[in-house]
């Protein structure tokens, strides 16, 4: 090699050394620490999902499994619907699975949605206009199985504590038929949700850079789904107009775009397509950037930029909102003052409030505070009574119970509810904190429970046979628009030596011999079944127990009854056996029948056997008219039997 090859290469190494520290300060000179800057997003990742289409679906179903952290925490639910006009809203059925104790704020405007939840764990903040169901299932597996025996599951989605969720009705046309959860979905346009922890922000001082400029990075990383969509962007930076030089640093997946919204002027820095919210027409290209968080930093150092004033990494949001509470809100030169007294938490009394809520049965109003959600909330009860300071409640182990029955303690009664204040005293208020309570008055209402043999529900029966379809309905009176009537569950008692016969539970129909029919013209609950031909042994009686729930539409009110009656079980053939309806029905039909043809017989040997010349004008006789033959028609084969599995009705 001679002189001048090697005076090259010696050149080059000193080249590559000089440069190697300045890249080498470059990587490790800025350390991202948190920083107070705040940012919220919402997004439609979800740890476990699945989106179906169901075009020919009467009810679909949606499903929300909803884990917490915390023992109380508050939920912004939010359901909407498009409507073309003309086009008849479908009947949709929300169920939430819930594993600790939420407070929902449901809106739902104009939609006609039915509500199922464990009124144990969630309590519904103000009245809203929905149908509610009580939902006795916990386990995940039974709450599937639950729900799609009441119609076509479109939607399930698993979410890790959410603040708020917004959920959309209308359907996906490019979803599979039947939905099948699987992680990490992507629910698209279905739903999106906040989490209730914001996103984690760190910042750093660059070294080596002198300048007031700031940069602001946000990553958004690849999610399940490569589909097209626009991450809508909001930047709010408290800091007067011009006060300091900004750079907007976007990274995300090739299919994002991006929408700005800032209050601040700034140079922005973002992969994929971009606009401004005040022109949001004009489509700008993007530029080549790092995905990698060290390339992001090093991308703000080629702009100037001597703060990165806040660095997030968020899973793929539809929006983003990111709020600094000063600029150049980097980490402080100075030591940070240790706190030696932590703060003191304290109560929150609206939250406490909201936790109170009546149960009504039997004449008796009860309320329940649970020991452990008031601790959870860092309140102090002294006092909690009626509007009668002499009602107090009740320390019982766990909870207090504060209890009073519908003539004391200055209830007040009206022909449908009754009314009364609740008064807490709380160690951290000066002024008592006031909730009204209601229940409804159920001493002028009364309900019956009948067994019908035919589907026109025209005669009572307390006998029915067996392999016989019996139908059932439950009514009030008298009835009020105000109020509305629901079954929850019912069951067949055949004695100790038979097994209980499920007929409905948590408002669904148990098994295939079991059918919900449509309510009255007056509201009143219907259903049918068919009693199993062979048991053994034969049951000759049985008790029908239905507990039904009389709820409130304007209020958020509901009480419960069981009713019951006694059955006559007959089997056929049985010698002495009481006839039922359609046995009658048979008979009188055959009589008839027999009387005619032998009416039919004597005429016909009188008519040939008596003298031609002593014979006399026939007499026509008018058929029955159309309409008696019929409905004589349609009586007699009324009874209706509805094809099942009987060995589910075991």
């Amino acid at each position: 090699m001679d002189r001048s090859t090697l005076a090259l290469v010696a050149a080059l190494l000193l080249a590559v050394c000089s440069l190697s520290p300045t890249s080498h300060a470059e990587t490790v000179h800025c350390d991202l620490q948190p920083v107070d800057s705040e940012v919220t997003y919402f997004t439609s990742q979800v740890s476990e999902g699945c989106v179906a289409h169901v075009p020919n679906a009467t009810l679909e179903v949606h499903i929300l499994f909803l884990e917490f952290s915390r023992e109380v925490s508050e939920l912004e639910l939010t359901v909407h619907m498009s409507r073309p006009n003309g086009t008849r809203p479908r009947g949709v059925l929300l169920v939430l699975g819930i594993d600790k104790y939420v407070i929902v704020s449901l809106k739902t405007p104009g939609i006609p949605l039915h509500l199922a939840f464990n009124p144990n764990l969630v309590t519904l903040k103000g009245s809203p206009e929905v149908n509610t169901t009580r939902l006795s299932v916990f386990a995940k597996s039974q709450i599937l199985n639950w729900a799609h025996a009441q119609g076509a599951i479109t939607s399930v989605a698993k979410l890790n504590d959410p603040r708020s969720i917004l959920l959309h009705l209308d359907q996906a046309p490019r979803s599979p038929p039947s939905c099948s959860p699987e992680p990490h979905m992507d629910m698209g346009r279905m739903l999106e949700w906040q989490p209730l922890a914001g996103a984690s922000v760190r910042g750093c001082r660059l070294a080596g850079v002198t300048g007031q400029k700031e940069a602001h990075i946000l990553r958004v990383l690849p999610g399940s789904e490569a589909r097209p969509r626009t991450v809508t962007v909001n930047v709010e930076l408290m800091c007067p107009s011009g006060d300091r030089d900004t750079v907007l640093i976007l990274q995300g997946p090739p299919y994002v775009s991006w929408l700005i919204d800032a209050n601040h002027d700034m140079q922005i820095r973002a992969t994929g397509e971009y606009s401004v919210k005040i022109f949001p027409e004009n489509n700008m290209p993007g530029f080549a950037l790092p995905n990698t968080p060290q390339g992001l930093l090093e991308e703000a150092r080629r702009h100037n930029a001597s703060v990165v004033a806040s660095f997030v990494e968020l899973p793929l949001a539809n929006a983003v909102s990111l709020r600094a509470s000063r600029c150049g809100s980097g980490p402080q030169t100075s030591p940070t003052p240790v706190q030696t007294t932590p703060p003191k938490e304290s109560c929150n009394p609206a939250l406490l409030m909201s936790l109170i809520q009546p149960k009504c049965s039997d004449d008796i109003m009860t309320l329940v505070l649970k020991k452990n959600l008031i601790s959870t909330l860092k309140c102090t009860i002294t006092s909690l009574t009626f509007l009668d300071p002499s009602c107090q409640a009740e320390d019982r182990d766990d909870q207090l119970v504060l209890r009073s029955a519908y003539s004391t303690c200055d209830m007040e009664l009206t022909e449908n509810v009754v009314s009364n204040e609740v008064v807490v005293n709380l160690l951290s208020s000066s002024s008592p904190q006031r909730k009204k309570v209601q229940c409804i008055n159920m001493e002028n209402f009364s309900f019956q429970l009948g067994l019908y043999l035919t589907p026109q529900f025209l005669q009572a029966s307390t006998t029915i046979e067996l392999g016989q379809q019996g139908f059932v309905q439950v009514s009030v009176s008298p009835s009020n628009p105000e109020l509305m009537l629901q079954l929850d569950s019912c069951q067949l008692d055949l004695g100790p030596e038979a097994e209980t016969v499920e007929l409905i539970q948590s408002q669904a129909p148990k098994g295939s011999c079991v059918s919900l029919l449509s309510p009255s013209p007056h509201g009143d609950v219907r259903f049918s079944f068919l009693l199993r031909s062979y048991m053994v042994p034969t049951p000759k009686t049985g008790t029908l127990s239905c507990t039904v729930a009389l709820s409130s539409r304007t209020w958020s009110l509901e009480v419960h009854r069981t009713l019951s009656m006694h059955l006559n079980i007959v089997s056929p053939g049985m010698p002495g056996k009481t006839l039922v309806l359609p046995a009658v029905l048979g008979i009188t039909f055959g009589t008839f029948l027999i009387g005619a043809l032998l009416t039919a017989t004597l005429w016909f040997i009188y008519s040939h056997t008596r003298p031609p010349s002593k014979r006399e004008p026939v007499v026509a006789v008018a058929a029955p008219a159309s309409s008696e033959s019929s409905s004589t028609n349609h009586s007699i084969g009324s009874t209706q039997s509805t094809p099942c599995s009987t060995s589910s009705m075991a």
